[in-house]
């Protein structure tokens, strides 16, 4: 390939990738099929990176229920990271689309506070829930240490050839 055809094709694949938002506390940048963002836990910069969830992997082939989904999983990790750390909180959000749906992390600093599994959650719990609601989204979902404390890391199928 040529010279110029190189510089063509560049071009022509940043011309493609999804407009990613200016936000004071939101640092997100492109990955293959996705992005990752840094941020800084507010109303804003989580509300932007719930776009993000919902907009670009489906601008890499995703399907918008699957991205929907997506946003949900992500909205409810960030929740439990919020209300364990508090507003203001340093989180890496990820989200790209695969073959077969969305594949979503989020990490945060509290390596020592692990989310478990529970079988059953009372009604009147106050917590608990929205691990369930990952189970039934993202079965299989993992957590593992990442340089930054802990990552959750969540795969959400898509419908077929999504």
């Amino acid at each position: 390939m040529s010279v110029p055809e190189a510089l063509r094709r560049v071009r022509h694949a940043h011309q493609e990738r999804p407009q990613l938002p200016t936000v004071p506390g939101l640092h997100p940048r492109h990955l293959v099929r996705g992005f990752v963002a840094q941020m800084i836990a507010n109303a804003e910069t989580v509300s932007a990176v719930r776009r993000l969830v919902g907009t670009v992997p489906v601008k890499y082939g995703a399907d918008q229920d699957t991205a929907e989904t997506a946003q949900l999983v992500v909205s409810e990790l960030i929740g439990n990271v919020v209300r364990a750390c508090g507003d203001g909180t340093v989180l890496v959000v990820e989200a790209s689309a695969t073959d077969t749906g969305i594949e979503v992390a989020v990490h945060d600093a509290r390596g020592d506070l692990l989310p478990t599994r529970r079988e059953t959650v009372n009604d009147d719990a106050e917590c608990g829930r929205g691990l369930q609601l990952l189970d039934v989204l993202a079965p299989g979902w993992t957590v593992e240490p990442s340089p930054l404390g802990k990552e959750i890391r969540c795969q959400i199928e898509g419908r077929s050839g999504g």
